[in-house]
């Protein structure tokens, strides 16, 4: 489901990230934390050079600034966490954990990496005393809009146990990916707006920190549900994300739900798979 690789450019030196890290620095201001988002890996020296992410680690010190980067498992070891601890020790480090179930991990997300190897990296940042903030994804292909709900909620409490902030991310339909292929062959559908509050309320159960802001929120390639309710669901889950005041968490009754329930009852039985069975059912009413 991720297009980044069709606008990926090789060949970027550490002197290349260093010129955009200080060309923006000016236009950050005096903030507390700064996060960098390379959809990658910051911990990857080959991703990553040395060079810049000392640059940036000691700028970050030098400013008071506390530093949230991203990273896969494999390159969160205990070597290279120490490293990164010596230049500067107000860290947080973000894992696309995505799903809790191996077959998902590896048949719906192509992941590249097991249950067991992110509880390794996050028993590392653990034992180090550094944030572990968990990305969960919200129905990637092929698992209906209930198994997708049940998966998402499973990963959310198994990864409660070892993060400080849990980051609920719903698919949205990119460029060039096999989801796109699906979604334009009626084979896949964003998940509703219903089911990503349904998953962020279940978390209260946890006792973690969450976050939710779902790109693309709202728009046909995005969660959406109706297009009437969908604005106040977006607004509810960020006012919550900021506040984590689950009073926020607004939705207005609306006509659809009871669509979005129906399909949570017979989508599998219906399909024997998945289905943007909203798009067909509004094909039949022309």
């Amino acid at each position: 489901m991720c297009g980044y690789n069709t606008v990926s450019k090789m060949g970027i030196s550490a002197e290349h990230i260093v010129k955009q890290f200080e060309r923006a620095l000016p236009g950050i201001g005096d903030v507390q934390v700064l996060k960098i988002y390379t959809s990658g890996s910051f911990l990857d020296k080959a991703e990553v050079p040395e060079e810049a992410a000392r640059r940036i680690l000691e700028e970050c010190s030098s400013r008071g600034m506390r530093l949230l980067v991203e990273s896969r498992p494999e390159y969160v070891t205990g070597e290279r966490v120490d490293q990164i601890l010596s230049v500067h020790d107000d860290l947080e480090i973000a894992i696309g954990f995505e799903s809790a179930n191996d077959k998902v991990l590896r048949y719906s997300i192509n992941k590249g990496f097991t249950v067991a190897d992110y509880d390794l990296a996050a028993d590392i940042l653990n034992e180090r005393k550094v944030d572990l903030r968990s990305y969960v994804l919200i129905k990637p292909p092929f698992l209906t809009e209930a198994e997708a709900i049940a998966d998402a909620v499973a990963t959310v409490k198994h990864a409660a146990r070892t993060s400080a902030t849990i980051s609920i991310n719903a698919v949205n339909v990119q460029k060039g990916t096999v989801v796109d292929k699906l979604w334009r062959n009626w084979a896949y559908r964003p998940p509703w707006l219903w089911s990503v509050l349904q998953v962020v309320r279940a978390s209260e159960d946890f006792g973690v920190k969450v976050v939710c802001d779902p790109v693309g929120g709202g728009s046909i390639r995005g969660a959406h549900n109706c297009g009437e309710c969908d604005q106040t669901i977006i607004d509810g889950l960020k006012d919550f994300s900021i506040s984590q005041n689950r009073s926020r968490l607004g939705s207005k009754d609306c006509s659809c739900k009871d669509m979005w329930n129906m399909i949570l009852d017979i989508e599998g039985l219906v399909t024997g798979g998945t289905c943007d069975l909203q798009r067909f059912f509004r094909s039949q009413r022309r």
